[in-house]
């Protein structure tokens, strides 16, 4: 079986907050809560940097490291990050290396002032970017999209009269998915890519404004969800309020399905869709499809458990909780051999007998990457004396490549892009496997213009 992947899920690319407090308050702490919320999104790196809108002209206090948020931000350092206007990032390397100079936020002093910026997607035209920034003498050592985005805001801005243009003229060279938050010594902006692939939600509390990757962050501080950052809209917030530029707005849209399917929380509202809704209508569609003969339906946590949800209640097959996750056991993506991963996953998930013995069990996740991970739970299952496992998974199957911010370089590592589907269940040992299909997207998320690129290799930049 084909498969160089250290782990069998794609990986969640990384997660922005942003915020801007009027008052003066320091909000170091709110970005911390915001990136807690956001860790599922990235768990290599964490950073913050914060300014004070009333103190000297750019002085930002970053702090960054590798690790989850816990670990990169303690109390002692919360306590030094004092400022009212600031902004966050959770990373999972998708370009660049995973070291800490590739660490967010990206924190810049130039001739007119500083700058810190998180970013979330891949800007597909960096390396031609790139060149052209060695080439004005700036990018020697730059390795990641995220760095060279920010060279290119500065080269703009030291042309124009404020950084809401220079912002502007940099996103019109840009390439790909991409939400952005950028503080300046005043301000604080935000940009999404035009065709809305990366989601960026605008938030308030009293007199905070808060950006955020995705809704379930800005309940995390208490915060109320105003609206999804338009796909190329700028929001910028300064003392006077919210102001927005629109220009760069423009159709089609294409947005990332991962998102519905895996990526986000399922407490969050992206686009005006529930996520834990489009998860339970996927089990829906799945079993509408379907005429297979079992005696409970479970999921796999923590996406598959809406899926299976929705399978059931469109079934009529009981609903049932097959597996106690431990939620405190380490990453397994990071774990250095393959014995080492596979034993993560026994510690991740323990089968809780009673409740498969003897039966027939619909199974519920939401891909199947590599099949390394979906072997084991079906082995786990058939130890426990499950009778037959039928595997339905609520996203078609992954054939290509994504370019614009998640962790799969190349169709060799995807176990279906070079086997069928009835070599993909002897493989994992399932006795039927069955997928969504693509067409049944409407019944996760209405008419929600999509990029589907991974399942059917039509890309939209």
């Amino acid at each position: 079986m084909v498969g160089y992947l250290t782990d069998d899920k794609l990986h969640e690319e990384c997660g922005v907050f942003g915020i801007y407090e009027s008052e003066g308050v320091d909000v170091a702490k709110d970005i911390y809560y915001g990136l807690i919320a956001l860790q599922h999104r990235g768990q290599e790196s964490a950073g913050i940097s914060v300014s004070d809108t009333v103190g000297p002209m750019g002085n930002v206090t970053t702090k960054k490291g590798m690790g989850l948020v816990s670990e990169v931000i303690n109390k002692d350092v919360l306590k030094s990050l004092n400022g009212n206007i600031g902004v966050g990032h959770v990373r999972y390397s998708t370009s660049g290396e995973s070291v800490v100079d590739n660490a967010q936020p990206i924190a810049m002093n130039y001739i007119k002032g500083s700058l810190a910026l998180v970013h979330n997607g891949n800007i597909v035209n960096a390396p031609e970017l790139k060149e052209e920034q060695m080439y004005r003498g700036q990018a020697h050592y730059t390795t990641s999209d995220s760095e060279i985005l920010a060279y290119e805001i500065i080269s703009e801005r030291v042309k124009t009269g404020s950084i809401e243009d220079a912002v502007k003229n940099a996103a019109t060279r840009l390439k790909g998915g991409f939400a952005c938050v950028i503080m300046s010594p005043r301000k604080l902006l935000a940009i999404r890519d035009p065709l809305g692939i990366k989601p960026l939600v605008l938030g308030k509390r009293g007199n905070a404004y808060i950006f955020a990757s995705e809704s379930s962050a800005l309940t995390a501080v208490g915060a109320e969800l105003i609206r999804d950052v338009k796909p190329g809209e700028i929001v910028s917030v300064t003392k006077d309020g919210v102001a927005s530029d629109e220009s760069l707005c423009s159709k089609p849209h294409a947005h990332c399905i991962f998102e519905y399917i895996y990526f986000a929380r399922g407490d969050s509202i992206i686009d005006g869709i529930e996520v834990r809704k489009s998860r339970l209508n996927a089990g829906v569609a799945l079993a509408r499809m379907d005429s297979v003969e079992a005696d409970i339906v479970c999921g796999v946590p923590d996406s598959g458990l809406p899926a299976a949800e929705g399978y059931a209640l469109e079934s009529g097959l009981p609903f049932a909780i097959a597996f106690h996750k431990n939620s405190y056991i380490g990453r397994s993506f990071i774990k250095p051999t393959k014995e080492e991963r596979n034993a993560a996953v026994h510690m991740k998930l323990n089968v809780l007998k009673s409740v498969v013995e003897g039966k027939r069990i619909v199974l519920i996740d939401d891909s199947i990457v590599r099949g390394t991970t979906m072997r084991q739970i079906i082995e786990m299952l058939r130890k426990a004396g499950a009778k037959e496992v039928h595997v339905r998974i609520s996203s078609p199957p992954f054939l290509y490549p994504c370019f614009y911010g998640t962790d799969v370089p190349s169709s060799g590592q995807l176990i279906a892009s070079e086997h069928s589907t009835q070599e993909i269940r002897e493989a994992i040992g399932a006795d039927s496997l069955e997928y969504l299909r693509i067409e049944d997207f409407n019944i996760m998320v209405g008419d929600l213009p999509l990029c589907k690129a991974c399942f059917n290799n039509d890309y939209p930049v």
